[in-house]
């Protein structure tokens, strides 16, 4: 799959973009039985006209039509609800010219949502891809022999010192690793993972760890926790930023790249992340002994010393400016407050040690509101975790001090205040979700930060909902559904963007092994960061955005860093949605 060949579909893309015409935006994969079926389509009004025929040939009436006009472009949209349709099957629906088919099916989202975590493994770093089919690859970045950089320096260890650093994931289109990242998709996943954990422990993907006792999905969370033990700084507890090269390689295979690797400067940001996933992954590997005898004591030391360094150097943010000889241009993942780093991580080690030290550093950073989890800002982390420890076991939470309660309902409260916002105005919406109704919904991973994360924010209402009311509660789930509409395919460009599923979906997205192995398909199950109005990479762009509206800026090329690339914290999100959205499927 190279350049050439992409900038051919690229432009065929743009002229089928551009065409004026009849549009029908729907989920390209798949309904539940019992989820709402709704379609939008756009130019043309489909009363009198739209025809949809069940799988037993009968013709079905839809249940109504609304119209919607964009606040950006001023396109008018009609938004259909077809009515339920709960036999399993394929409905045929077509409207001025234009068809489709509306696919009912048991537990429709199972393979994406394997695929996405799946993912996880194909872009596994220093270790032979075997089990991966036509993406299986050799061995590329060992990192047996990674270099301390001068601004990670320390009288033990100097500048130029060689360590071992293997494993981990490719961080996103590039080849580094970074705590930050890193971590944070961890403690995403693991939040999911808390919620539906009789799910996560059988789903299978076919990974070299599958035969063990371990669910599939905590051994493919070891892998990455592997790499963060030495990225420890062994002789005073902080945290490298990240390893990586002083630029980023080129659109080659991990075996061909030839730049020395670094560990760069130790930061606070780094160092809580780090101790917040090591005091969770202590808690949740505790029982799986057999495979990984040791490790659940081991990550709790990691993780306290980490805090403590933390603790003592709590200004220590990463300028990546400040880094010579050589100087290093990779992703910064810079951040200049560690407020929600150290509320997630005295969280985490207050759940592992309930220790009154960590209780009071959590009370001491606790947020005021409630915003969706970001590599960022990882206060909702936490507050997942309070969710988690006050709630489902009623019994046990009795016996919580009352600040321990009383910190769990104000961030209760934030996040019902949060989904009662966000689910405002979905009637009266083009695409009929929470996502995708203003312009600061679209920009850099949005289809991960805000939509994906939204859904899950969602779904967190409903549990907490259930748990205090004794009784299944669906309030917000309805409302979750809808985002998962609107990422594969009810959206203003029709794309479902989750590489490998749907009848368009991305084909050439900024990830530097897909457009390198010379295999046609990218890997399939990755999430593109989506439609991005501020196109910082238009000056690379073989052909013009199609569009500058919000919710079109967006382009299927591999020079798209700004809304076509894939990354690990985004590929958590879509995990962490789907994994649990299907666990409620069953």
């Amino acid at each position: 799959m190279g350049i050439r060949i992409g900038f051919t579909a690229l432009c065929a893309a743009a002229c089928l973009q551009a065409k004026c015409g009849v549009e029908i935006r729907h989920n390209q994969v798949g309904y539940s039985p019992s989820q709402e079926k709704v379609i939008v389509v756009e130019g043309v009004n489909p009363a009198g006209k739209l025809r949809v025929t069940a799988p037993d040939g009968r013709k079905i009436k839809p249940a109504s039509v609304r119209k919607a006009v964009s606040p950006w472009s001023g396109k008018v949209r009609y938004v259909v609800d077809l009515g339920n349709l709960s036999t399993v099957g394929s409905y045929q629906v077509s409207v001025g010219g234009q068809h489709c088919a509306i696919e009912v099916k048991e537990h429709p989202l199972q393979d994406m949502a394997t695929s996405a975590l799946r993912l996880f493994y194909l872009i596994r770093s220093g270790v032979p891809i075997d089990q991966g089919g036509v993406y299986n690859r050799p061995v590329g970045h060992p990192d047996t022999h990674v270099l301390v950089h001068n601004s990670a320096a320390s009288e033990l260890r100097p500048a130029g010192t060689v360590i071992s650093s293997p494993y981990g994931w490719y961080d996103a289109g590039d080849y580094n690793k970074y705590v930050v990242n890193s971590a944070f998709s961890i403690g995403l996943m693991f939040a999911a993972f808390e919620q539906q954990t009789n799910y996560f422990d059988k789903l299978l993907t076919a990974i070299p760890e599958s035969r063990n006792q371990t669910p599939d999905f905590l051994d493919e969370m070891m892998f990455n926790l592997k790499w963060f033990f030495s990225m420890q700084d062994p002789y005073d507890g902080g945290v490298y930023h990240k390893l990586t090269t002083p630029n980023f390689e080129g659109f080659i295979m991990p075996k061909e790249c030839k730049q020395p690797r670094y560990v760069v400067a130790k930061s606070v940001t780094a160092t809580l992340d780090f101790a917040a996933v090591m005091a969770d992954a202590a808690r949740l590997f505790e029982k799986y002994q057999a495979d990984y005898p040791g490790f659940s004591s081991q990550a709790a030391a990691a993780a306290e010393r980490a805090y403590l360094w933390a603790k003592a150097n709590p200004t220590a943010f990463y300028r990546q400016e400040q880094l010579k000889d050589p100087a290093v241009s990779t992703g910064a993942y810079g951040d200049m407050s560690a407020r929600d780093e150290f509320f997630w991580a005295a969280t985490a080690l207050w759940r592992l040690t309930g220790r009154q030290q960590y209780l009071d550093d959590a009370l001491q950073y606790q947020p005021k509101q409630f915003s969706t989890p970001t590599w960022g800002n990882v206060a909702s982390l936490g507050a997942f975790e309070w969710m988690a420890e006050t709630h489902f076991n009623e019994q046990a939470a009795t016996k919580l001090p009352e600040t321990v309660r009383s910190l769990s309902a104000s961030m209760l409260k934030q996040l019902y205040a949060y989904c009662d916002e966000a689910v405002k105005g979905v009637e009266t919406s083009c695409f009929n979700s929470p996502y995708g109704n203003k312009k600061s919904d679209f920009g850099w991973g949005c289809l991960a930060e805000f939509c994906c994360c939204q859904g899950m924010a969602l779904l967190y209402a409903d549990k907490m909902l259930s748990c205090e009311r004794k009784e299944n509660v669906t309030k917000y789930r309805r409302y979750a559904l809808q985002n998962v509409d609107y990422l594969l395919g009810r959206n203003a460009i029709g794309y479902c963007f989750v590489t490998g599923f749907g009848e368009k979906s991305p084909m050439h997205p900024h990830h530097r092994i897909s457009e390198a192995d010379n295999v046609e398909a990218p890997f399939p199950g990755m999430l593109v960061g989506g439609p991005n109005p501020g196109q910082q990479d238009k000056r690379d762009m073989p052909v013009p955005y199609p569009s500058d509206y919000p919710d079109e800026s967006y382009i299927d090329a591999m020079q798209s860093y700004a809304s076509n690339e894939i990354a690990i914290n985004w590929n958590a999100s879509l995990v962490a949605f789907l994994c649990w959205i299907d666990a409620l499927d069953r």
